[in-house]
């Protein structure tokens, strides 16, 4: 075995020179956990693992050691294995915790997530040092959906360590999901008497000051994070969209354009400097911010979508039906977008193709009224009636007390002359929506003025006095 001290003296450094040789050195059992630490928490499974095997090899009885040769076959999923030589170990050894931690890795990876927060108690009762756990406990109760005990747990990460950033954004993740966003304000505050200069905590109290609308709190929030440190990204990011919400659009453009010089530019800043300009009613600047956005990043829908909304404000509804067709290229399967597909081909006249794009918005889920009226306006227009009824139907059960429905449902059947359920339409509208009979009127002109119409409104007017 050559001398230790002819060679370098740091251990990795030592380790991974003795790889290149056929000499063997010798390290100490500390030396060996740090070497196998810094392949671990670099990615390099294989140099950890080599280190496993030759550290075994000079100390056979190391429990740390083994215990490490454990997490790397957990983390492979050799799980079988893994139990065997903790059941060996724990023979050796039942008050170390570490032991309770693989075994508690091992039922979360089988998804038995109870017996994982279990064991990790019960290390919690053997441990000196608890950080550690509490984090693992907090990711058991977040797979359990236990967003409560999972704030607790990544809580007591933060009283440890005021810098574990990981463990305080997920307690803003539990607030968030908890709909709990004043919890979420007090908290920060909290953590911000603590740590005045945390860019970190103040970019999440503005966000959370966002949600509730109260953006001139909001927008002081992100102005802190800008001073605790004037590179931070986010905080300039978020700052623009809350001088969008007050209307101050130049300022926001200026926000978005400083995360462009202070990092490569991102599609998304382009996009918000594109609204920007859209609502200061510069088309040629929103234009090109439009394309850069997708010239950055052609797969980002948004992009495509935000170009179909100029245009088909515009009433350029060629070019908006080629961008949506775009972004239905990307997400096919976002509901909204079949269905701006559809009214923009409903604005062409093009009314079977409107038909299939409404049909496949309510297949994925978009069941707004408004979806409905306007579907069952195409089939009006290609004088397919009975499907106009039909859709008309699907969408009062969802809007049972919706006029529109109602009233356009009466005009559709006397379209299709069939007066019988036509009367038994409209004395039902009559009943649940007298006074908005000015929607039959409006749609339906001609049926409106019949005789017929009359005398079964000022009916159902003497009906009711």
């Amino acid at each position: 075995m050559a001398e230790a001290n002819e060679r370098p003296n740091k251990p990795i450094a030592k380790f991974e020179s003795m790889l290149k040789t056929d000499d063997v050195y010798f390290f100490d059992a500390e030396d060996f956990e740090d070497i196998i630490h810094h392949y671990l928490n670099h990615g390099k499974i294989a140099l950890a693992k080599k280190a496993i095997k030759i550290s075994l090899r000079q100390h056979p009885d190391s429990i740390a050691l083994k215990l490490l040769d454990i997490e790397v076959l957990v983390f492979e999923n050799n799980l079988d294995k893994a139990e065997e030589l903790l059941d060996k170990l724990q023979m050796l050894d039942s008050s170390n915790e570490e032991i309770f931690i693989q075994r508690a890795n091992i039922y979360s990876k089988k998804d038995n997530h109870e017996a994982a927060v279990k064991l990790l108690k019960k290390a919690l009762e053997l441990a000196d040092d608890s950080y550690d756990i509490h984090s693992l406990l907090g990711m058991e109760y977040l797979f359990m959906d236990e967003f409560k005990l999972a704030k607790e747990s990544f809580m007591q990460c933060v009283n440890y360590d005021d810098q574990d950033y990981s463990s305080l954004y997920n307690v803003i993740y539990c607030f968030d999901f908890l709909e709990d966003f004043e919890g979420a304000i007090v908290y920060l505050n909290e953590y911000l008497d603590r740590n005045p200069y945390c860019e970190v905590a103040w970019h999440q109290l503005g966000k959370q000051y966002y949600s509730k609308r109260m953006f001139k709190e909001a927008l002081t929030a992100f102005d802190f994070a800008i001073i605790s440190d004037d590179s931070f990204i986010g905080a300039y990011f978020e700052k623009g969209k809350v001088l969008e919400k007050l209307g101050k659009y130049h300022e926001a453009i200026e926000n978005y354009e400083t995360t462009i010089q202070i990092e490569d530019p991102t599609s998304h800043a382009y996009l918000r400097i594109g609204k920007c300009y859209e609502h200061l009613g510069n088309d040629e600047m929103a234009k090109y911010y439009y394309y850069q956005t997708v010239h950055e990043d052609p797969l980002l829908d948004k992009g495509w979508l935000a170009i179909t909304d100029f245009y088909f404000g515009k009433e350029d509804f060629e070019k908006a039906l080629h961008y949506i067709n775009k972004a239905l290229n990307i997400d096919g399967e976002n509901p909204s977008y079949w269905k701006k597909n559809a009214n923009i081909n409903a604005a062409l006249g093009n009314y079977d193709q409107a038909d299939f794009s409404f049909k496949q918005a309510v297949e994925l889920g978009n069941y707004e009224l408004d979806t409905w009226l306007r579907w069952a306006n195409v089939t009006k227009a290609n004088k397919d009636y009975e499907a106009g009824i039909q859709i008309l139907a699907q969408g009062l059960e969802f809007y049972p007390e919706s006029a529109e429905i109602q009233y356009k449902t009466v005009g559709l059947y006397l379209l299709a002359h069939d007066k019988i359920n036509a009367r038994i339409r409209l004395l039902d509208a009559l009943h649940k929506n007298f006074e908005k009979i000015n929607i039959f009127q409006e749609e339906f002109p001609d049926f409106y003025k019949t005789e017929w119409a009359q005398n079964i409104i000022a009916n159902n007017k003497r009906a009711s006095r």
